[in-house]
């Protein structure tokens, strides 16, 4: 066994994990490859190929790459334990009128869990990920904190991974902008790699058309709920839209209503299968409730403190005060913030430093379902 330690690294075939892989073996770790096989394309009623980190053409660049240097690789399907945690929650959100975050509940639910059984298995010591994300070891806990290249920083979707994971994880390529990243691909001659696109679809979503996907998994969706209505937000009908799973809270385009002036879904209710529209003024607001709280860079908040908060992946984030008690955590913006879409992610920053992170929430019942 290398002095270093041996490594088990997840190659979804993309350029970050790959990249990250090659790092650690030309550093002198045991690198053993894992790719997970997730899904099954043909159960999402996609028309496109296969496509992202769960394809047959990723599975093979991942293999390709191992050999190519000379380390073992291993496919794990855990097809079973991804429908179960990520593509049913996916869906149920959905009919529960929130917007859920995937990328989370496969971090938080399925990736770092099954690595850490599988490295166990292996006799690896660590696990290593082509995110953009840092992670070191602060007063006994392991901090996650943003990158170096802020467009590319993934530490929003790994606030749920836990202490256990966390303190035996590797992020190899987070001191390097992504040009470098793909500079050092071309320099070890794997400029197919280089030149890869990235997708930024949802990996078992593949036509980025999440609509589809409902209907392919809830039989007579559209029929139970199409001609529900439009209302603003002293309850006056406005219209009918088709059916309240297929909207989301923000949402300008695809109303399929002219109504004079731009209108925004503001609320979503399924216990009646409305949605209620507003302007953009309506969407702004300054309290929320976060729940499933994970804390990362504190075992607990005793007191209120000051901490940026993003209320979804690609939002700068806003100043806020966080409190915890007991139905999970207190925000109160010290601005009003555009856009709170309950089931998304909310994550708590302390300068780069994750604080911890949850689910905003609202209990509702699905209308007819």
């Amino acid at each position: 066994m290398s002095k270093k330690g041996r490594v088990l690294v997840a190659m979804s075939g993309g350029i970050d994990s790959s990249v990250a892989a090659i790092m650690l073996h030309e550093q002198g770790y045991e690198v053993v490859g894992i790719t997970m096989k997730t899904w099954d394309y043909a159960s999402s009623g996609g028309s496109k190929k296969e496509t992202g980190c769960c394809s047959l053409d990723s599975i093979n660049d991942a293999r390709s790459i191992a050999v190519r240097f000379g380390f073992p690789h291993y496919i794990l399907d855990i097809r079973g334990e991804f429908g179960e945690h990520v593509i049913d929650n996916f869906v149920d959100e959905y009919l529960a009128g929130r917007t859920p975050n995937p990328c989370v509940m496969c971090n938080t639910h399925i990736k770092w869990e099954a690595l850490l059984k599988r490295a166990d298995m292996l006799n690896c010591e660590f696990i290593a990920t082509g995110h953009y994300a840092k992670v070191r070891m602060e007063n006994n806990r392991a901090v996650i904190s943003r990158g170096l290249d802020h467009s590319k920083d993934q530490s929003y979707v790994l606030w749920g991974v836990t202490q256990e994971c966390l303190t035996r994880t590797m992020f190899p390529v987070v001191g390097f902008e992504k040009s470098v990243i793909k500079q050092m691909a071309r320099d070890m001659d794997l400029h197919e790699l280089a030149n890869k696109s990235e997708s930024y679809e949802i990996c078992f979503i593949p036509d980025n058309d999440y609509r589809a996907l409902l209907r392919n998994r809830v039989e007579g969706l559209d029929a139970r709920l199409d001609g529900g209505d439009f209302v603003n937000r002293d309850g006056k009908k406005l219209g009918n839209h088709k059916g309240y799973p297929f909207y989301t809270i923000g949402q300008r385009k695809g109303l399929d209503v002219a109504f004079g002036e731009p209108m925004y879904v503001t609320e979503i209710r399924p216990d009646s299968n409305t949605v209620v529209l507003g302007t953009l003024e309506d969407l702004q607001q300054q309290q929320m409730t976060v729940r499933n709280i994970n804390l990362v860079k504190y075992s607990s908040i005793d007191a209120p403190m000051t901490a940026l908060t993003k209320i979804r992946y690609k939002d700068a984030g806003a100043l806020s005060t966080i409190e915890q008690n007991e139905d999970g955590m207190k925000v109160t913006f010290h601005q009003p913030v555009t856009g709170i879409a309950p089931g998304q992610s909310a994550v708590f920053y302390e300068g780069d430093d994750v604080i911890g992170g949850g689910v905003i929430q609202r209990s509702e019942q699905p209308f007819g379902l």
